[in-house]
């Protein structure tokens, strides 16, 4: 049989495996080779190292119980931009940048701020539609479960206006503890019909750690420009974390209509403009 030269074991009984192996494009028959795999070991649970392009059934049953995938750390940072993600995955794997944004674009609507911010062990071998697809379908069940323990459903419409202001918050509080006053500035500047006109909102994709000067206020004309648009970017424009996305759904109860940061790298926060030009002097 022909196989990608790595393949994801779940856990469960070898019934269980077999139908998720033929689920996912597997040559397996149930009867037959749960047998054989009785005989040569339960398939551990897992990556699984395949290597070779062409098996024969026993071969790849063998490859299933003994053969354990190297694995490599890649860690997503939250706040950082998917396509910086690809970039580091590409050279750590050896695999193409363009085929990996490819597949992300061909698996999923969601331009940011879907893939979870956390250190994922990932085979070595591995293709890259089929890297793209663990990512995702660990992304979705990360996000509902998320969603269902707060609200106790998912409605994908509120989830993403969440994650959007959530990725806004993440790209412009300096701690976890601003979070929830970031928060209370954009829902109250939304309330007022107010511009954000927030730098971090030109940190999406490949400028994600380019400054944001004046100049680059004035030439962006992109959706995310929120000094030239008003209201909220159309998309994320980064990964979020946990504490983000909590701080979008509960914002602190504040006045805070401005904030600007100070010489130890946090914020002061103010109700009006008299006192945010006196902060920015401070």
């Amino acid at each position: 049989m022909t196989s990608s030269s790595v393949a994801f074991v779940p856990q469960g009984s070898i019934g269980q495996i077999i139908s998720y192996m033929v689920d996912k494009n597997f040559d397996l028959y149930d009867k037959s080779d749960k047998y054989l795999l009785y005989l040569i070991g339960k398939p551990q649970s897992g990556w699984v190292s395949i290597n070779e392009g062409v098996l024969t059934r026993g071969d790849f049953l063998y490859k299933l119980s003994h053969s354990k995938a190297a694995l490599k750390m890649v860690t997503y940072i939250p706040g950082e931009t998917k396509e910086l993600l690809m970039a580091q995955i590409a050279l750590d794997f050896d695999l193409s940048y363009d085929k990996l944004m490819q597949e992300y674009s061909n698996a999923t609507p969601y331009v940011d701020g879907f893939l979870v911010p956390e250190t994922y062990y990932i085979p070595v071998g591995i293709s890259e539609k089929h890297l793209i697809h663990f990512l995702i379908a660990h992304a979705k069940k990360y996000h509902k479960d998320v969603f269902e323990k707060i609200f106790g459903e998912f409605n994908e419409a509120k989830w993403q206006k969440f994650i959007i202001i959530a990725s806004v918050i993440q790209k412009e509080a300096a701690n976890v503890e601003e979070m929830p006053y970031v928060s209370s500035v954009i829902y109250n500047r939304l309330k007022k019909d107010m511009k954000l006109q927030m730098d971090g909102t030109l940190n999406y994709g490949k400028y994600s750690h380019v400054k944001v000067t004046p100049q680059r206020i004035r030439e962006d004309t992109s959706v995310y420009n929120t000094y030239l648009n008003k209201g909220l970017p159309p998309y994320p424009i980064c990964s979020v974390s946990k504490e983000a996305i909590f701080a979008a759904i509960f914002p602190k109860n504040t006045n805070y209509l401005y904030f600007v940061k100070t010489k130890n790298g946090e914020h002061t926060f103010s109700q009006n403009y008299e006192t945010h030009l006196q902060n920015i002097k401070n």
